[in-house]
């Protein structure tokens, strides 16, 4: 039978001893990816990807390769290497074996894409002798065609790149590396499982470093958009700005500020763009979120004559069941690369950061709804007290949550009440902080603090997951304990589905109650350090928070609080009712 293309057998380790026994397609994987900044690949074995992972382990991270984190399954991982590359550390990475282990990682990948964060996801695959040979392998549906992984993963990746042969494969993993991070996007690369540790020219000790030619704006368009935005918002009386999530991919986080210091217009965030911008700013005025806004925040941004998103995604969460109260032609809308104004002009080939630097010099100062802001706002008031003994309440609980927080602070936001709870805490200068609100994937805070983690060093993480969400990927804590992690985790046992009861209930939102300290004792298992406690009442919590503070403040510290099942945060309860209204809309006349 004629060898396909791509798939003749490669040399022998020893067909040239001129080549350095390093030079191996795996060590050179490994090199790369801890020059773009994944010094951590989180990892799952399958016997796929055995030869891969032994070489990845060759190259040990003193030595400018990479260190391997094992995870308890290949979902995890992939969250786990989400929570790496949000951690600032440029991209995160997992490797995991074919089909079973990529399908298993895939929904985590889609998250990452959704949320434009640089993800490489390696797939130890076939031998090469087998591609095109019509035979049938183990890990696959039971076809002779090994592309149903590829196929899948062509909806969630920007590239991929399947590695059957030595020739190319430096160019492949080259290209994909830097795809990755050109577009901040998650890639997919298949190496077959039997090249890894082959010595070959092309993966030299020292290879060239990684160029990436930068993007640059349109010098036209973006002063003609510059001019037009700037006799848009100065003829206005009270604009505001508005922070959107897709500042981060665009890198204009700080150029942000500086528009917003040099405009003296309030700034207010989007949820999903929380720590994006730093709330001690002077005129930071909160979160918009529509009906379920900071107080004080929703009333400034839609009396406004002109406001300026930057980076907005649009959604049924994120505007509260479309019920925004924003006009198009009052909006000034910056995406990463493109300026919208009113109901047009649109300028295209235009980076957000020049776009903010260049309008902050031609901007005129307005802080008129600032000072309106200023003139209505009236402080939140504090939680009732609780009385000695009473059944603690979750706004109590994030009373305490924010006496906790400093710029060695970062918090990661479970899928549910916990978005609206964490939405409400004042970020201190340096605070980190992370929520998946686009994809919404329950579980996925688990693997993220794993992940984040593991990348911040310099950061306490304290995470903030219900019952029902770490019922889907409890098992990583132990990942965290093996590792010597200390973040500190509240696992919020309300009985179940908190957010969908708000939107629908039934009872398939009821779950079956676990001991959550006893699982993670028995993760614990005397090996490595870990603090549990099981809170029900102020005091207990209090007792809790000052262990993990003080004397435990090495440890895994997780801490189960037990609150009411109808103890929600009053946003929830809005949210909820808006999103149900509009998933419930009957279909229009036909």
């Amino acid at each position: 039978m004629a060898a396909a293309i791509g798939s003749l057998p490669s040399p022998s380790p020893t067909a040239d001893p001129s080549i350095p026994a390093s030079a191996t397609l795996g060590r050179h994987l490994a090199r790369r990816l801890a020059e773009v900044g994944a010094r951590d690949v989180f990892t799952v074995p399958g016997d796929f990807n055995l030869t891969l992972l032994d070489e990845l382990e060759a190259e040990q991270p003193s030595g400018g390769g990479v260190r391997l984190v094992g995870c308890c399954n290949e979902l995890n991982a992939a969250y786990a290497a989400d929570g790496y590359a949000r951690a600032g550390r440029g991209v995160g990475a997992c490797a995991v074996t074919f089909t079973v282990g990529g399908l298993s990682a895939i929904n985590a990948v889609a998250g990452a894409f959704s949320e434009n964060l640089p993800l490489v996801c390696v797939v130890g695959g076939p031998n090469s002798n087998d591609y095109g040979s019509n035979r049938v392998l183990h890990h696959t549906i039971g076809l002779p065609d090994f592309t149903q992984e590829l196929r899948c993963f062509q909806n969630v990746t920007c590239y991929q790149a399947v590695v059957n042969n030595l020739e190319d494969a430096h160019e492949q993993i080259d290209t994909a590396i830097s795809t990755a991070l050109k577009e901040s996007k998650p890639v997919y690369i298949s190496i077959s499982c039997n090249l890894p540790s082959i010595p070959h020219p092309t993966f030299s000790r020292h290879p060239v470093p990684f160029f990436l030619s930068p993007r640059l704006s349109n010098q036209m368009s973006l002063e003609a958009a510059v001019e037009a935005a700037a006799a848009f918002l100065n003829k206005s009386v009270k604009p505001v700005l508005v922070g959107g999530p897709k500042m981060r991919v665009a890198k204009a986080c700080k150029a942000f500020v500086e528009l917003a210091d040099a405009s003296g217009y309030p700034v207010a965030v989007m949820p999903s763009a929380k720590g994006l911008v730093p709330e001690h700013h002077s005129r930071f005025i909160g979160t918009y979120w529509g009906a379920v806004s900071t107080a004080f925040c929703a009333e400034i941004v839609e009396s406004a004559d002109a406001y300026l998103f930057a980076g907005p995604i649009f959604n049924d969460y994120s505007s509260v069941g479309y019920s925004l109260l924003i006009k198009k032609e009052k909006a000034i809308i910056v995406q990463p690369d493109r300026v919208v104004i009113g109901n047009g002009p649109a300028f295209g080939c235009i980076l957000m950061k020049d776009f903010f630097h260049a309008l902050a010099s031609r901007i005129k100062k307005n802080t008129t709804a600032y000072e309106n802001y200023s003139r209505i706002f009236v402080p939140q008031g504090e939680p009732l007290s609780s009385e000695p003994g009473e059944p603690l309440r979750v706004n109590v609980l994030f009373k305490h949550v924010q006496k906790m927080l400093s710029g060695n602070s970062a918090v990661i936001a479970e899928t549910g009440d916990s978005w609206f709870n964490c939405q409400k805490l004042k970020l201190p200068e340096g605070c980190g902080y992370e929520f998946q609100m686009q994809y919404g994937s329950i579980g996925w805070s688990v693997g993220a603090t794993l992940g984040y983690a593991q990348a911040a060093k310099d950061k306490r993480v304290i995470s903030f997951i219900g019952d029902g969400s770490f019922q889907v990927t409890a098992q990583e804590v132990s990942t965290m304990i093996r590792w010597g992690q200390n973040n500190i985790i509240f696992l919020i046992n309300n009985a179940g589905y908190t957010i969908e009861v708000e939107i629908h209930d039934g009872p398939y939102n009821i779950i079956k109650n676990w001991n959550y300290t006893g699982v993670v004792e028995a993760f614990h298992n005397g090996e490595g350090k870990c603090y549990t406690a099981k809170v029900r009442t102020e005091e207990e919590l209090n007792k809790a928070i000052a262990a993990s503070l003080g004397p435990n403040k090495d440890c895994l510290c997780f801490i189960e609080v037990i609150v009411h099942k109808d103890d929600t945060s009053k946003e929830l309860l809005e949210w909820g009712s808006r999103v149900s209204a509009a998933n419930s809309r009957p279909p229009n006349p036909q």
